[in-house]
């Protein structure tokens, strides 16, 4: 059996994500099963589609379309009820490749139980490779982590004034 590995894709640059849905793919690609949860993320971003008709199994979605900081109390206890069930779901799963997109965030504003989180980490089936991203990994997530790969951001095009664009940023 293939021992699975923990990669961490974090910092404030460009291409966490899309990181971890290249990952996916190849997985995909190579016959394995994909869960990913999406903390977080409520609109449809280009890549989910196409990677569900491939055969990922995908968990996301939140209270509403506002950021957790726009949100109320009630919408915030919503919002980690429902981030709390995609990752149990998703833990229930024999995936192959779990990916846990925002994670970092969804710990770091109080969207996930960290002892949940932790088990999803530490007591990851030996085979599976368990992908985490975000901006500001818990130290934990960092030593747990056999890649830990740090994206800075040295300039973007939003400073220009440029806005996301689809097919690109989203």
């Amino acid at each position: 059996m293939e021992k699975g590995l923990i990669h961490l894709y974090w910092g404030d640059g460009k291409g966490k994500t899309t990181a971890a849905m290249g990952l996916a793919m190849r997985a995909l690609a190579a016959g394995r099963k994909v869960v990913i949860v999406q903390f977080l993320k409520g609109t449809e971003s280009g890549e989910i589609t196409l990677l569900s008709q491939l055969g990922a199994q995908i968990y996301r979605g939140k209270a509403g379309q506002k950021f957790v900081f726009q949100m109320t109390e009630q919408e915030k206890q919503e919002t980690r009820k429902i981030q709390e069930e995609h990752l149990r779901a998703a833990m229930e799963q024999s995936a192959d490749t779990l990916i846990l997109d925002e994670a970092c965030a969804a710990l770091q504003l109080g969207m996930v139980d960290e002892s949940l989180l932790q088990k999803a980490v530490y007591e990851k089936p030996q085979s599976q490779e368990l992908v985490m991203t975000g901006r500001n990994p818990a130290k934990w997530m960092m030593e747990a982590s056999d890649y830990c790969t740090e994206m800075h951001c040295w300039s973007h095009p939003y400073e220009k004034g440029i806005a996301a664009r689809k097919g690109v940023e989203y």
